[in-house]
């Protein structure tokens, strides 16, 4: 039976499509910041709750508050008290989840940035649809998934409008990122210490002491440390081994060039 029109569509679906899925997170996401938090968290819960019981309203009981506490700790991977897109596909069966899909095959930022590399043919820090859609059906074919032409274009589709948050068809490196599992995402952890390019500049420069136009391995790893001091973030041994490892995915025969590592980390991919 279906409920009053403002009933989030297809919560009691067990399998969804990518588009359904999407207008789930667009009815949870109110305000459209990438995140189900706070009220919208509340609501999402509540109503999530309601299609597992199939029964009418959830009384607002103590146990509403030991539930939620329950369900966060079992979904929001990064404790930061708030829903991410990618945490909310790990909820939602969907039997088309190629979220979930591209996790599983994509585990690591180092072979994320392989990819990235390869489909960002023209070094410009962005994948353009029709790049995305390449990078989709190779993921599709690794992970032995079963699709046609339009599935394919309905995927593409609906990945630009997830992470596509500025609308100009294209995918940066940090909006894309967001398909990663949240604790392989070393890109997130740069988000606080982006650079102007003035300042990236500078950095590159300083460890670049021949002026070759490219880092090794080294020196990127003590360029690292330095941003990291500077900053005032903390920071492991084996946390900036894995960083260094992801970055280096970017460099050709150990040498990591200026605009490959500018798209990592500038606020705004090389022009």
């Amino acid at each position: 039976m279906a409920g009053p029109q403002q009933q989030p569509p297809y919560l009691h679906l067990a399998e969804l499509t990518a588009s359904q899925f999407l207008e789930i997170w667009k009815h949870f996401d109110a305000d459209g910041n990438g995140y189900i938090e706070g009220k919208e968290l509340e609501n999402f819960f509540q109503e999530l709750e309601k299609a597992r019981k199939g029964s009418g309203m959830m009384s607002k009981s103590d146990n509403f508050g030991e539930k939620m506490k329950e369900f966060m700790q079992k979904y929001d991977k990064n404790s930061d008290g708030k829903i991410e897109m990618a945490e909310l596909a790990q909820i939602l069966p969907t039997e088309e989840n190629f979220l979930l899909c591209f996790r599983q095959h994509v585990g690591s930022s180092a072979e994320f940035m392989e990819a990235w590399r390869k489909y960002d043919t023209d070094r410009s820090g962005y994948i353009e649809a029709n790049e995305l859609k390449g990078f989709l059906s190779d993921l599709l074919k690794k992970a032995n998934r079963p699709y046609d032409e339009p599935k394919l274009q309905e995927y593409t589709q609906t990945i630009l409008r997830m992470f596509d948050l500025n609308g100009d068809g294209k995918l940066g490196l940090s909006e894309m990122s967001r398909l990663l599992p949240v604790q392989e995402n070393f890109l997130l952890k740069f988000q606080g210490m982006k650079l102007t390019s003035e300042e990236f500049n500078a950095i590159f420069t300083f460890y670049d002491k021949d002026g070759s136009g490219y880092i090794d391995e080294h020196e990127l790893d003590a360029l690292l440390k330095d941003l990291y001091e500077k900053n005032k973030k903390e920071m492991n041994i084996q946390q900036l081994t894995n960083y260094r490892k992801s970055v280096m995915s970017l460099a050709e025969a150990g040498k990591l060039y200026r605009k490959d590592l500018e798209i990592v980390l500038c606020s705004e991919p090389p022009m």
